[in-house]
């Protein structure tokens, strides 16, 4: 699942190679970017290698306009509800991966986006619904660096750079996991209009208060006592 930076064959060749067909793409497609028909089936022998793409069809910016009028409506389940959208799809050859594939063109009120798939067999609906979860990844880049600080390390060593990460992600894993075993969904310090769930920060805020609790000394022992079977001890066997 990628933006349209990384859609291209230098992404899609070497996985490929060493993953095979295990490995399918999912990104968006540059408006700018040509495309062409399938090859057609030569009959007989013909003189000359056979053609690799059919007729060129046109950039993806022309034809959002030239297949609009055959959008139809679909239901996918994005950004956490049910939704309709306007949508058409068809499978081309793409030149920058050099393979046939599904181009999708989503069609808002005055604008348009266009996904492709390198798996042919993915419905509408269902390669909407994974590039919409694409956020969510972008999202926890956010909170891996700037919430919890993984890119601020001084570290030059790249064994200490390794684990610096490590601690920062296990850091995020564990707030999220806290999280999900709360009996009541944390509630939104800074409310924003339109959204009702909770955001990494209000996680953060409720861990705190956990930590000042007399109880929370049950998981961090004071130095006399063994520190073999707890909790601190574990993840820091797991960091390393």
């Amino acid at each position: 699942m990628t933006d349209s930076w990384f859609g291209n064959n230098g992404l899609w060749k070497p996985l490929r190679e060493r993953l095979g067909s295990r490995f399918h793409l999912i990104s968006l497609l540059r408006s700018n970017i040509n495309l062409y028909h399938l090859p057609v089936v030569q009959s007989g022998r013909k003189r000359g290698r056979p053609r690799k793409y059919g007729e060129k069809l046109g950039n993806a910016s022309l034809l959002a306009f030239t297949y609009k009028r055959l959008a139809k409506e679909y239901s996918v389940n994005l950004y956490g509800r049910v939704r309709t959208v306007i949508a058409c799809e068809r499978v081309v050859m793409l030149k920058t991966l050099r393979c046939p594939v599904r181009v999708v063109w989503i069609y808002r009120q005055k604008q348009w986006v266009a996904l492709f798939s390198t798996d042919l067999t993915l419905s509408v609906e269902k390669i909407i619904e994974y590039y919409g979860a694409r956020w969510k990844i972008e999202a926890g880049f956010k909170e891996l660096k700037q919430d919890i600080g993984s890119a601020e390390t001084q570290n030059r060593n790249p064994y200490a750079v390794t684990n610096h990460l490590h601690f920062c992600m296990m850091a995020t894993s564990l707030a999220w996991i806290y999280a999900n075993r709360l009996d009541k969904t944390p509630r939104r310090r800074h409310s924003v209009k339109g959204r009702r769930h909770f955001a990494f920060s209000d996680i953060r805020r409720i861990v705190a208060e956990a930590a000042l609790n007399d109880n929370f000394g049950i998981l961090f022992p004071v130095p006399r006592k063994s520190v073999v079977n707890s909790l601190v001890g574990t993840l820091l066997r797991m960091a390393a």
